[in-house]
């Protein structure tokens, strides 16, 4: 994706102001300029924020500047009401639009990709993630209130992203969560997560030109992440039932529309770049009453798990609670955000490739999505 170097110089000239307060480190750490790179523009990070505080909120990183700015979304949208919102859950960019899912505030707030600005926005109830294909936004949404046992079942909004008006909806299984297109299909990743006694198990798949749901894809309980990686597969995650059942990826070719294997590693964040795919696992048990921490690395030619995580500098023993995850398209960097307790700013990790740090910078609440600008 490519803009004129009058957007990226606005960009800057408005993040830059955004940022002219002082920020708060990192306790125990003195930031130092980050390194400049101007081969990429960078990226926003969209930060959860804590259920029921409004504190979703978005950071910048100028590459070319080494610069780290937080929440230029309520500076430079200073009369948006409720400024971004309630629980951040997804951040993605298409076209010159940016457009950030606000879970509890039933909505997808539009941004300009160049400056962060506000452009409006789309109501969908109970919102979780977005994709797009052919000049089309799609939305899952778990369509009941928050926590609603007795949810029916979820749908996928079709939007228009010229108009922003939503064109079309099709119904999904209960609580549907992350989705993906490969050719004229939407995969859709469906969790039944208000009902644990009754998890869904299944991947809907959504004919787009008729908009309707062909066939779902039994794969296991609580299905949550599902990844395409350009090679006839999706990689989909299950987060178990948090006893007995344990989190797992599971990978499922395309052509045929049939699980083909399972990775026996858990997942609660996966990415996929280039020839790789990182996984980052917190594995809660009630059983156990604790967290169990890891990281993976998937070949992505062989479908199989490397042996070894992906931090090589034993730098992991630092971060509480791992979160979020996404690797530099260009360089190979790795970007790593700590929720540390959930309630207090986090921390962001840049490793280069080799998974050794390079640098690390405090964020806002539960730092969690991002989106590169090429």
């Amino acid at each position: 994706m490519k803009y004129s170097r009058v957007n990226i110089w606005l960009l800057y000239c408005i993040i830059c102001l955004a940022g002219c307060r002082k920020d708060p480190g990192i306790p125990g750490h003195e930031e130092d300029p980050l390194p400049s790179d101007s081969s990429l523009a960078g990226f926003y990070l969209l930060n959860e924020g804590n259920m029921g505080l409004n504190k979703a909120s978005i950071d910048f990183y100028d590459r070319a500047a080494g610069e780290y700015k937080r929440n230029i979304y309520n500076e430079i949208n200073p009369t948006a009401t409720k400024e971004l919102g309630d629980v951040g859950n997804d951040l993605q960019i298409y076209g010159s639009k940016m457009y950030a899912v606000i879970n509890r505030s039933n909505k997808v707030e539009v941004m300009e990709t160049a400056t962060c600005k506000r452009i409006g926005q789309i109501n969908i109830v109970n919102c979780r993630y977005i994709c797009f294909s052919g000049g089309k936004a799609f939305v899952s949404s778990y369509a009941g209130k928050p926590g609603d046992s007795l949810a029916v079942e979820g749908f996928v909004a079709e939007v228009d992203t010229a108009t922003l008006e939503i064109t079309r909806s099709v119904t999904v299984g209960r609580q549907p969560e992350e989705m993906a297109v490969v050719g004229n299909k939407l995969y859709v990743a469906n969790s039944g997560g208000y009902s644990p006694s009754d998890y869904e198990r299944t991947v809907s798949v959504v004919d787009l030109t008729e908009f309707r749901e062909t066939k779902r894809i039994d794969v296991a309980i609580n299905l949550h992440l599902l990844k395409n990686d350009g090679r006839g597969h999706l990689y989909v995650s299950s987060r178990g039932d948090y006893y007995d059942i344990h989190s797992n990826v599971y990978l499922i070719d395309t052509d045929t529309d049939l699980v083909i294997d399972s990775l026996n590693v858990g997942a609660t964040n996966l990415c996929l770049q280039g020839d790789t795919g990182y996984i980052i696992s917190v594995a809660w048990n009630y059983i156990e009453n604790k967290n169990t921490i890891s990281y993976s690395r998937i070949d992505l030619n062989t479908q199989k798990v490397i042996p070894g995580g992906f931090i090589a500098d034993g730098n992991e023993k630092s971060i509480t609670v791992p979160f979020g995850l996404a690797v530099d398209p260009q360089n190979g960097d790795i970007y790593l955000t700590d929720a540390q307790a959930y309630s207090t700013p986090g921390i962001l990790y840049c490793f280069d490739k080799s998974g050794k740090q390079k640098w690390r910078v405090a964020t806002g609440d539960v730092p969690g999505h991002f989106a590169f600008i090429h």
